[in-house]
């Protein structure tokens, strides 16, 4: 990198650093239903809220009560959204008045959003009205990554507690998530990103006069909407003269904070944060890249702070920082790199196409590792136009289940799953019964680490070949060979794991994918969740056996290099193949001057 990269990367490792102690310890007191500095505001507001739902704070739930009250919680929610959807065009706040979405397309966003997926087959500046921006979409930013930080802290219990059938109450936690974690956050985010440029109002889109009149030729299409060709069967074409262009408005800070915030993704525009009225500065890039990291990070010091161990927390964070430093460095290494062919022409040259210039090559690659590496679908470059190898780190990011530093809270079980996968496997290297901070690891736990390791691996390579299989999929490639090949692995890498983001190029709105994502993204987000929870339910009914000399330690720096090993190695196992035939293929094709 050069001076300003590394001076901005470190920078910004630094306060995030700075930041996840204070923060996950004030989460640990938040979900142990302990008194925090906004507890005179807000436990009013909680105890309201619960006599209205008619909730127990008090009652706890054994697992499958917990699991049961999540889904149907979330599914009324999908539900609803689909609804409002559908009826669009006869809600409010539609200044534009834009009409209904397709039932397809309406399904395919509901269930994204349902399950903070936030994967986007259509253009939210010109599909969605700002009543759907605000109430569909922004409730479901928060509701969804409330559900992820509840299961986290559920799963935490499983280890902090013995001897119980009980791992809290989902209602509670997720009212806590909310009230004390993700709005206030949102609350002094929105106003700080409003005075970098982030526009925030509900007035109608605006009319602007361009300085200079563009003028370009636009195929002629008859009433049916095909082109009009001429006797030779060539596209017909006619002169169009631009002299004004329409500027899109709306509340977009709000949505901007706690998209970041929960890891959600889902843009108010299509470019989404390389827009600069969601993404403005190079400051606004920093500060959203902090926020998609902060609350997943400062979940392993609250992992640590309720199980007992803080330096389990730090090793956990450790191995997610190590991989997050290493995509970086290996995104940037590629970009600034560039084409190479270019390069042996002497001409000195960085691979700038698809990126905004008042972020640079290092803005970029900080952002797009973070995002891919957590489940947040934000992007601020497009990763379509990257050089084969950058292309293929947030690919891959995506891939290894998105655990570097993974969602709000889904980042966390999932580590947690690879810990427990760890712990056994050395456990029979080493000829001893697994144990991880005192719980035995055994048959059940193992196989529900493996649900929720595996489920997203099998959903992206069995829809990945369906896809190939489909005629209609395959139109919808922009390219052909090994680009399109990726184009369509990260769409169902990013669906099944619950990212959002787009590699560019694939049309995704046709019944096919919006169907095939809808259930990718239902069963990547609710098969890990349940399994998590089981996992839970049953190592928190376990007694706690104290170590001893033949303790595995897992809070040190060689069992941190081992649980770095056996995540690449999954992940290497699962994709090497997809990916030796996408992103690798078309870096030695690019070597060999095709």
């Amino acid at each position: 990198m050069n001076n300003y990269g590394w001076m901005q990367t470190i920078v910004f490792f630094v306060i995030l650093l700075a930041a996840v102690k204070p923060f996950g310890a004030y989460l640990a007191r938040v979900f142990r239903g302990e008194r925090t500095f906004l507890s005179p505001l807000l436990v009013p507001c909680e105890n309201i809220l619960y006599r209205v739902c008619g909730v127990d704070r008090n009652e706890e739930m054994p697992w499958r009560r917990y699991a049961l009250s999540l889904v149907l919680f979330n599914l009324a929610g999908g539900v609803a959204l689909f609804a409002i959807l559908l009826l669009q065009g006869a809600l409010p706040f539609n200044p534009q008045k834009f009409t209904s979405f397709p039932w397809h397309l309406a399904l395919n966003a509901a269930v994204s959003f349902m399950t903070n997926t936030n994967w986007q087959a259509y253009s939210g500046e010109t599909s969605a009205s700002y009543f759907t921006q605000m109430f569909g979409f922004t409730v479901h930013n928060f509701l969804s990554a409330a559900t992820g930080i509840a299961v986290a802290i559920a799963t935490i219990r499983g280890f902090a507690r013995h001897r119980s059938d009980l791992i809290g109450n989902f209602h509670v936690d997720l009212t806590r998530s909310i009230l004390y974690v993700l709005l206030p956050v949102s609350l002094l985010v929105a106003p700080l990103l409003v005075s970098q440029g982030v526009i925030q109002n509900l007035g109608p889109y605006k009319m602007m006069p361009l300085v200079q009149p563009l003028t370009y030729d636009k195929a002629k299409v008859d009433g049916g909407g095909n082109a009009v060709r001429d006797a030779r069967g060539n596209a017909v074409t006619e002169r169009v003269v631009v002299r004004e262009v329409t500027v899109p408005m709306g509340p977009v800070a709000s949505q901007e904070a706690i998209k970041e915030l929960g890891t959600n993704g889902g843009g108010f525009f299509n470019a989404n944060s390389a827009h600069p009225y969601e993404n403005p500065t190079p400051l606004t890039n920093l500060i959203e890249a902090f926020l998609i990291l902060l609350i997943g990070a400062s979940l392993t010091l609250t992992f640590g702070e309720m199980a007992g161990n803080p330096r389990q927390g730090w090793a956990i964070l450790a191995v997610m920082l190590a991989l997050l430093v290493l995509a970086i460095g290996i995104n940037y290494a590629a970009e600034s790199a560039g084409n190479p062919l270019v390069a042996k022409l002497g001409v000195q040259q960085v691979n700038l196409e698809g990126k905004e210039t008042r972020f640079g090559v290092a803005g970029s690659a900080l952002f797009s590792s973070a995002t891919t590496g957590t489940s947040c679908g934000a992007v601020n470059a497009m990763h379509d136009s990257m050089t084969p190898l950058g292309g293929m780190v947030p690919l891959s990011l995506i891939l290894l289940s998105e655990v570097v530093v993974g969602g709000v809270g889904t980042g966390l079980y999932t580590m947690i799953a690879f810990v427990v996968i760890a712990v056994f496997v050395a456990g029979l290297m080493i000829g001893r019964t697994p144990e991880f901070l005192g719980k035995k690891i055994e048959v059940r736990e193992m196989w529900m680490s493996i649900v929720t390791v595996m489920t997203s691996g099998v959903l992206v390579l069995f829809f990945t070949t369906l896809a190939l299989w489909t005629p209609q999929a395959v139109a919808s490639m922009a390219n052909p060979g090994a680009h399109g090949l990726s184009e369509i692995l990260y769409a169902f890498a990013s669906m099944s794991n619950n990212n959002g983001s787009a590699f560019a190029g694939l049309a995704a709105n046709t019944l096919f994918y919006n169907l095939t994502g809808s259930l990718a993204m239902f069963v990547g987000r609710f098969a890990p969740i349940v399994a998590s929870l089981a996992m839970a339910g049953s190592l928190v009914g376990k007694k706690y056996v104290p170590p001893s000399l033949g303790t595995l330690p897992t809070d040190k720096v060689p069992f941190a290099l081992w649980l770095s090993l056996v995540i690449l190695v999954v992940g290497a196992l699962t994709f090497f193949p997809a990916l030796s035939l996408g992103p690798i293929v078309e870096h030695v094709t690019m070597l060999g001057g095709k």
